[in-house]
């Protein structure tokens, strides 16, 4: 299984596309500079504190404020406010204080009541856990995770956890005794998978960062205002081969120069072996449209999304949970019964329902309606085969096994807004009015916009983007229009399909990537 990465960096951010064997995955669409990121951490301050819900409203900079629980102080909350008080002198301290020497507190009530804790004004440091969704503002936590490629920090903690994936117990405990030993007091670690195998050297650069990235905020809070960020998480993209980069991964493509040498440097820095894979892409087809995730995106987030070897997805969400739908649809196979068919049609539905809850990041309480299959195995295997698949989603999930009716029930947890593309596009021809005028003409468009480019502006090296079906139009039979061209202008035409343009739309790129207007309003069909 090949594992891909591909970036597109646009004016307003860039967006990443994960494929496994070429097949879309993952897909995150970020802007350039995102707000409210899960892990970064702020200096708030409390405009209400809720004795009915035992939670307070935060302002944080959002336009709603930001909700933090009870459960989510933390046991050491009273050692953080200490620490927030003494770093921003508030105390009277000029010196920021040494974190790993300091005194922790006595730990808070866990049944407490959140107006014994906050107060209206406080000053409170907070770290997102759960990014603005629909009309709801982010929610904190107060219990600090600074996260690295081998480990996680946590601060105001003391214990070594290892993960429950490395299942060697010499390893486990090679990872507990290295980490206890070289770790500083007052903060504990959560030992990732990857780290399995890796030598002192390695986690103990890694910790250091993460030690001095904790510390190096708190000193900033010394001339901090409210709704400062005080930590920052690294970017979406880094975020993301952060946690995912493996041995697996083979290659991580970025068409922009700048964001290229940032992801090398970031890659150069957690996994040097792995530098070597990520590279610029240089060609002139736009990059989604090179690695056919142009047209991925397309059929996969419409309400009705096709199964491999027949059948189909209907998804539809509402305000409480998201309902599925599989359907056989017109599949004919050579099944015995119609047990068989059911049972196949399911299996194949519980791959392209994992993908789709992670390529939407599909959250909360979500309903999917198999084929019935009468026998109690089949049904287990289709449980079976979709808690096997939710291995490799990193959110958190939990599923319940199939229902007589054929239903699974299933939570996911979510952290950031789901991913929504609209893929129902509006006629480029008529506007939405539903009236067309010559939309046969493009192609007489096209080849006047084309002879002004190459006879009254005389430019060479023409290359010209079109949507597929007219691509099939000018490259059909022997002796196919372009060739005609050339035998007229002496210039050979170069023809690219770009399944983003409409049907009338098209446009004239130079031969060094610069766009150019044909005769008419800029190459378009008016």
């Amino acid at each position: 299984m090949t594992n891909t990465l591909v970036i597109n960096v646009t004016q307003d951010g860039y967006r990443i596309a994960l494929l496994q064997d070429g097949r879309l995955i993952e897909y995150h669409v970020e802007k350039k500079e995102p707000e409210f990121t899960v892990g970064d951490i702020y200096l708030g301050t409390v405009k209400k504190v809720v004795s009915g819900m035992n939670a307070a409203f935060v302002d944080i900079g959002y336009k709603k404020d930001a909700f933090l629980h009870y459960s989510d102080l933390g046991p050491h909350f009273s050692s953080l406010d200490k620490l927030v008080k003494e770093a921003s002198g508030a105390n009277g301290r000029n010196p920021a204080p040494v974190f790993s020497k300091m005194t922790l507190e006595k730990e808070i009530d866990k049944q407490g009541k959140m107006s014994d804790v906050l107060t209206g004004n406080q000053k409170v440091l907070v770290q997102v856990i759960k990014e603005p969704i629909s009309t709801k503002g982010p929610r904190l936590s107060c219990e600090f995770s600074l996260a690295g490629r081998y480990m996680i920090l946590v601060p105001f903690a003391d214990d070594v956890n290892i993960s429950r994936k490395i299942g060697d117990i010499a390893e486990r405990k090679r990872l507990f005794r290295l980490i206890s030993s070289i770790k500083p007091k007052n903060f504990g670690v959560i030992v990732r998978t990857v780290a399995q195998g890796k030598e002192v050297a390695a986690l103990d650069k890694e910790l250091q960062f993460l030690v001095s990235n904790f510390e190096e905020g708190i000193k900033t809070l010394k001339k901090a205002k409210v709704r400062d960020k005080i930590i920052g998480e690294v970017n979406r993209a880094s975020s993301l081969l952060r946690d995912i980069l493996n041995e697996d991964f083979d290659n991580i493509v970025i068409d922009d120069v700048e964001m290229f040498q940032e992801i090398k440097a970031y890659i150069s820095q957690i996994a040097p072996e792995k530098a070597k894979i990520v590279r610029e892409y240089k060609e002139r087809t736009r990059i989604f449209e090179y690695f056919g995730i142009e047209r991925q995106i397309k059929g996969s987030f419409g309400q009705v999304v096709n199964i491999s070897g027949g059948g189909y997805l209907v998804i539809e969400h509402t305000e409480a949970l998201h309902v599925i739908d599989v359907n056989s649809g017109s599949r004919t196979t050579n099944e015995n019964s119609q047990e068989e068919t059911a049972i196949n049609v399911n299996l194949a539905a519980s791959k392209e329902l994992v993908r789709q809850l992670r390529l939407r990041d599909m959250g909360g309480i979500i309903v999917v309606d198999f084929i019935d299959m009468k026998d109690a195995e089949n049904r287990r295997k289709v449980y079976q085969e979709v808690k096997d698949l939710l291995q490799e989603d990193r959110a958190k999930t939990n599923v319940l096994p199939l229902s007589k009716l054929g239903l699974l029930q299933l939570t996911r947890r979510r952290v950031r807004p789901e991913m929504s593309v609209v893929t129902k596009e509006q006629c480029p021809t008529c506007g939405g009015t539903g009236q067309i005028n010559a939309s046969i003409l493009v192609a007489d468009q096209i080849e006047k916009s084309l002879h002004h480019l190459l006879t009254t502006r005389n430019t060479n090296k023409i290359t010209l983007f079109l949507h597929p079906y007219v691509y099939a139009y000018f490259t059909h039979g022997l002796f196919t229009r372009r060739f005609k061209w050339l035998i007229r202008y002496k210039r050979w035409i170069s023809l690219e399909q770009d399944t983003s343009l409409g049907i009338t739309d098209y446009r004239f790129v130079n031969a060094v990537g610069e766009e150019l207007e044909g005769e008419g309003a800029a190459g378009m069909l008016n």
